[in-house]
This record gives C-alpha cells, sequence and structure tokens, in this order.
C-alpha cells in the first residue's frame, strides 16, 4: 500500500511488516543491468533464486546491492502486498537459529 503525505526519505515507499521497500520508477534502466539479469537467469538451476550483485570498486562488500526481478521475489517469499511474506521470514529465521 503506497504512503502519500510523506516528507522524502522519512519512510518507506510501500508499508509492510518485515520490508522497508523504496520504488524508484524510471522510463528505462540501463542495459548493462538488464543483461547482468539474463546472465544471472540463464545460469540459475532450476530451484535457484537469480540475482544480480552490484559492487562498488574499493569498497566493502557488505555494502553490495542485491537486485531480483520482483516475481521471483514474491515467488520465493510470498507476495508483499498481503503480509504473507512476514510468516515465512520467520519460519525461515527460526530454522536458521535452531
Amino acid at each position: 500500500m503506497p504512503i502519500t503525505g510523506r516528507v522524502r526519505g522519512d519512510v518507506p515507499d510501500v508499508a509492510h511488516p518485515w520490508l522497508s521497500v523504496e520504488v524508484k520508477h524510471r522510463r528505462g534502466l540501463p542495459e548493462w543491468l538488464k543483461e547482468a539479469m539474463r546472465q544471472a537467469i540463464a545460469g540459475a538451476g532450476q530451484a535457484q533464486l537469480p540475482i544480480v550483485v552490484l559492487h562498488q570498486s574499493g569498497c566493502r562488500h557488505a555494502g553490495d546491492l542485491v537486485v531480483l526481478r520482483l516475481g521471483d521475489f514474491v515467488e520465493w517469499f510470498g507476495d508483499v502486498d498481503d503480509g504473507s511474506t512476514h510468516d515465512r521470514h520467520e519460519s525461515v529465521q527460526n530454522t536458521q537459529d535452531g
């Protein structure tokens, strides 16, 4: 659900229980980025999530950005509109912790 009447950067673009979503709309995305995603998709096995990691030379990898298609995100983690992803996230977290 989009949030209106806000000051730039003070809250996420979409209200969600465990995601802080910032949406950037552009007329076109850089071809190198679309090509990187095509490569990730082509190289992904059937049970693998295709992602692109964006790394700036000279910076720590912990700050790298991860890009994935929204359709893949929803397939793996659930629909972001209904909050169902929160339960799945907790289940994954509990499995990793225990």
